[in-house]
């Protein structure tokens, strides 16, 4: 259940400035959730930014050039920061504007916030250089960065008063999450292992000849890519199919923005299932004009509907 939320008027300036300050941040970094979060009412718009620039920090700090034990201590300090938030002894005029937007978004919404300590540990995974070798493992990563941001994300939305099943909300949430950041996996597959990181779990790897890596343009030698790039895309599709029984349970602008984000993602996985060799080439995208497509289908009620209709022919 959604708190009371504040009119303009009620919310104060430097408030008002460290939502701006996240708003900025999202704009300028999050290619694929901009789109689908400006669909959202303001206050639900400025909670989902406060929660996507904590997120940007916390990935910038794993993803960086720093020795990894600068990472292990900066990260820990972003979870010091968290406790505050989470004490509530964040005082407006704080020097730390995401520390004082995620607060007042806490405050605002019931926001899970233990989810961002799973997101945390995930990057900490990152840091120690962790592999997986079977998809339950690899599973326990994509629940703490994305299946987390999920969960996080439904704290804001909130579910529609009476929507049948809203007890596995985030179950959904959740499963979303693993459908995005497998598919973000499959396009980053070469540049991650330039990185030094292979996310892909190693016996599917090995089921299909790729266990050398993939540090060039071409698959390597005798291996069969593309039957591991459409193994895994049928996983991503089946954690979709699942994911997608959230809409029904938010209301319009809610579901748009999920649809519109998961809409984006579902699209890059076509892409990538049509040309497989297409993500040792370089990164797959959509262009603008696609994603603004896929923003207005999210907003019609289009893919709520669908997923509806299949629930109904389900339970007929």
């Amino acid at each position: 259940m959604i708190r009371t939320v504040e009119s303009e008027q009620d919310v104060s300036a430097p408030v008002l400035a460290a939502y701006s300050y996240c708003e900025a941040v999202t704009g300028q970094q999050a290619r694929n959730f901009a789109y689908g979060i400006r669909l959202l009412p303001t206050p639900k718009r400025r909670a989902m930014s406060a929660l996507y620039a904590f997120s940007r920090r916390v990935d910038d700090i794993g993803d960086g050039a720093l020795a990894d034990g600068v990472k292990s201590v900066r990260l820990e300090d972003t979870r010091a920061m968290l406790a505050r938030v989470r004490e509530g002894s964040v005082d407006e005029d704080d020097i730390d504007p995401v520390a004082v937007a995620l607060a007042h978004a806490a405050e605002t919404f019931p926001i899970p916030l233990d989810g961002l300590d799973e997101l945390i540990d995930g990057v900490l995974m990152d840091v120690r250089g962790e592999t997986y070798e079977t998809w339950d493992d690899l599973k326990v990563y994509c629940r703490c960065v994305a299946g987390a941001i999920g969960r996080l994300s439904l704290g804001v939305f909130g579910t529609e008063p009476g929507a049948r099943g809203a007890e596995r909300a985030p179950e959904y949430a959740d499963t979303l999450g693993l459908a995005l950041q497998l598919t973000n996996i499959l396009r980053d597959v070469r540049e991650d292992a330039e990185g030094g990181r292979t996310y892909l779990p190693g016996d599917d790897l090995a089921k299909f000849g790729c266990s050398a890596g993939f540090k060039g343009s071409k698959p390597p030698e005798g291996a069969d890519f593309a039957g591991l790039v459409h193994f895994e895309v049928r996983r991503a599709r089946a954690l979709f199919a699942e994911g997608y029984r959230l809409l029904p349970m938010l209301d319009r602008r809610s579901g748009a923005c999920v649809a519109a984000m998961a809409g984006i993602y579902r699209r890059l996985l076509d892409r990538i299932e049509r040309d497989p060799e297409a993500v040792l080439r370089g990164r797959v995208s959509l262009p603008g004009r696609e994603k603004a497509y896929v923003a207005v289908r999210g907003l019609s009620g289009l893919d709520a509907r669908h997923v509806t209709r299949r629930a109904v022919r389900r339970r007929a």
